[in-house]
């Protein structure tokens, strides 16, 4: 019986995929075998000993501690594209709101019925200053080609809008994605020069944490419009209110909104609303739940952010899980182990991801406990699970 600890409310959805005769899911039990959880913070968590995968029902993976998860031995998974539909339908939100001023013309419409004034009356003359322009004919910046940012690049073009975008690390998929009409750009500065309405979807790391700040926003044209619904602190939200404030930012959409933020002029706040659709969640809670049970029932690994994907199909009696240390001579020793055992290798599998090795061993016997220990007294071998057929 695998144990399961619930951080947050999970879709019902999600917890069907889980077996109730080999999985004891709820919020209270102990010694978990994994978790999972959708914004809870486990910075501070205490990871029981049998904890062996974290699965995130989101893309985003800020609230885990992920080097100490690695360090333990604990594969971290998150969803990615499985809220991509709910966020690209509120970027395109996102942008309308930030040119046509609905926002505002619908808080003034309220204050006219609450001032005792017949509206009727007063829209034709009161509309003028809500003037804004449309989408069509103007130029996007789409930072990050991931899941969600290929789907909004291909809307726009659909939109009569020209598009730009930018990804260093574009995947195979994304690419074959992605609509022919789209304009690759080799650097941020030709988003930033170019476009009307720039968007960003790449995750918030050391790299790309307040990148959009004085310098970058000081390349930009004159009144651009720009939606972070990715993770706040990819703006600088001092650079964005001095850029508001002097008109060189025209709007800014974000969906990480702060006192600060809210005070400062055509901030149009929006309550971390990204992929808060039942839909969203529901395939976020499907998707996790589906490679939590993949990892403890066969070590497969889809989906990880801190460990390399590998999936291996079972080829014989027992299965050997090994997470280890990107180190050489690691795969000699665990290979010189079971020969020495007599265990006969049916298939084996490494991969690596940075600093850190992921190893499925496929043996044509069952192994005794004396193997295992062998393994795990290994130099560099954080993890082994013995999984038998």
């Amino acid at each position: 019986m695998f144990r399961i600890k619930t951080l947050n409310k999970i879709s019902p959805a999600g917890l069907s995929g889980l077996d109730k005769s080999r999985y004891e899911v709820s919020d209270d039990v102990q010694n978990e075998d994994g978790i999972l959880v959708r914004s809870a913070d486990m910075h501070e968590y205490t990871f029981p000993d049998a904890l062996r995968a974290v699965a995130r029902a989101g893309a985003g993976t800020n609230n885990i501690p992920i080097d100490r998860c690695s360090e333990a031995g604990i594969v971290v998974f998150n969803t990615p594209g499985a809220n991509a539909n709910a966020v690209k339908e509120l970027v395109i939100c996102a942008l309308l709101l930030s040119c046509r001023n609905v926002t505002a013309a619908s808080a003034w419409v309220q204050d006219q019925v609450a001032s005792g004034i017949e509206v009727e009356s007063v829209v034709e003359k009161g509309k003028s200053q809500f003037v804004g322009p449309e989408l069509s004919g103007k130029t996007l910046g789409v930072v990050g080609l991931g899941a969600i940012g290929v789907q909004v690049a291909n809307i726009a073009t659909k939109l009569g809008m020209t598009v730009y975008g930018y990804d260093p690390y574009l995947s195979v998929d994304a690419a074959l994605s992605m609509s022919r009409l789209i304009h690759r750009a080799t650097d941020l500065e030709t988003i930033y020069k170019n476009c009307d309405f720039i968007t960003v979807h790449v995750p918030q790391t050391a790299e790309t944490k307040g990148m959009i700040n004085t310098d970058s926003i000081s390349m930009m044209k004159g009144g651009v419009r720009i939606i972070n619904l990715a993770r706040g602190g990819l703006v600088n939200d001092d650079d964005m209110l001095a850029a508001l404030e002097s008109g060189k930012v025209a709007a800014y959409v974000t969906d990480f909104p702060n006192n600060k933020l809210v005070a400062g002029k055509n901030v149009i706040p929006i309550p971390h609303l990204g992929a808060s659709t039942p839909e969203s969640e529901e395939n976020c809670a499907v998707m996790a739940a589906k490679q939590l049970r993949d990892y403890l029932e066969a070590g497969n690994i889809r989906n990880s952010v801190n460990l390399p994907n590998l999936e291996q199909p079972w080829s014989a009696i027992t299965r050997l899980c090994l997470i280890h240390r990107n180190v050489p001579g690691c795969i000699a020793q665990i290979t010189g182990i079971l020969s020495e055992q007599n265990a006969n290798v049916a298939n084996m599998t490494n991969k690596s991801k940075g600093d850190y090795a992921y190893t499925i061993v496929d043996v044509d016997s069952r192994l005794n406990d004396s193997l295992a220990d062998a393994l795990r007294a290994v130099p560099g071998i954080l993890r082994v699970r013995v999984l038998h057929h």
